[in-house]
């Protein structure tokens, strides 16, 4: 079993900085392993948070808007009965797409390849993320031949790059791909989760506020309308006055939960 954070004063154990995979001429890629530290289970579920910052900056550390609770957002993923993995990915600064998506699903790799030493599931993997890092745990999630997912949540995250501003340059999006949308559309097009939705797709629980003024709330609609065509099991939560990282929500928390129960009903049908 990996050491553990003995600093941290709670019932959740931490392994921090683990290196999942070298690029030549980069960073190590590393994660951390959040886990109960009370917990007698012999295999939890694990869950793969990607966080965000407009593929060009950030940490994985927890969403900004739980950063302040009492009991932290990977504390409360564990007490639910998940293992916890957050996990990094190059910058738009560093390389171009598709690199970010290789680095989510080679942690992916890496934890399955070593699930018995952190005592989880494999088949019982989910990936949840946050703006940037959404559109990266929806493609994890959909892209075929990458190892299967069991379900997503996914929070205010760009689905679609076709429909946003194709010709601006100084964009987020634009940085990602090297220059405007419309000069990349296949990169963009790859980039779009929109593109690789699938029947056999796993269950999809969206949630973003209606009035996000950085990523527009029909970027969540474009995905579950995608998922819908397909017969794919999609549940859209829209988050009536809420801009991105879900600012003006009377109450974030109940947000968080509400993702929390999608994921605990479908491990209950898997476990």
């Amino acid at each position: 079993m990996l050491g553990t954070d003995k600093a941290k004063p709670s019932k959740t154990a931490a392994d921090k900085a683990i290196v999942f995979a070298e690029r030549e001429g980069y960073r190590a890629l590393e994660l951390d392993i959040y886990r109960d530290a009370d917990t007698d289970d012999a295999v939890a579920p694990l869950v793969v948070f990607v966080h965000g910052g407009g593929w060009r900056v950030g940490h994985r550390r927890a969403p900004r808007e739980t950063r302040d609770w009492s009991e932290g957002f990977f504390e409360r993923l564990c007490s639910a009965g998940f293992v916890v993995a957050a996990v990094s990915y190059r910058f738009s600064g560093e390389a171009l797409f598709p690199a970010q998506v290789d680095d989510v699903v080679d942690a992916i790799r890496w934890l399955r390849e070593h699930a018995g030493d952190l005592g989880v599931a494999s088949d019982r993997t989910y990936v949840w993320g946050a703006s940037a890092g959404g559109t990266l745990a929806a493609l994890a999630a959909l892209v075929p031949h990458q190892p299967p997912i069991a379900g997503a949540v996914i929070w205010y995250a760009v689905s679609d790059f076709l429909a946003l501003d194709v010709d601006a340059a100084d964009t987020v999006e634009a940085q990602l791909f090297g220059g405007p949308i419309g000069e990349h559309v296949d990169l963009a097009r790859a980039a779009s989760p929109v593109t690789h939705v699938r029947a056999d797709a796993p269950p999809f629980f969206i949630q973003h506020g209606e009035a996000d003024t950085a990523v527009p709330f029909d970027q969540g609609l474009r995905l579950e309308k995608a998922l819908r065509s397909v017969a794919g099991a999609v549940e859209l939560e829209a988050v009536p006055g809420a801009d991105h990282f879900f600012g003006g929500a009377p109450d974030v928390e109940s947000i968080f939960g509400r993702a929390v129960a999608f994921l605990q009903r479908v491990d209950a049908e898997l476990a």
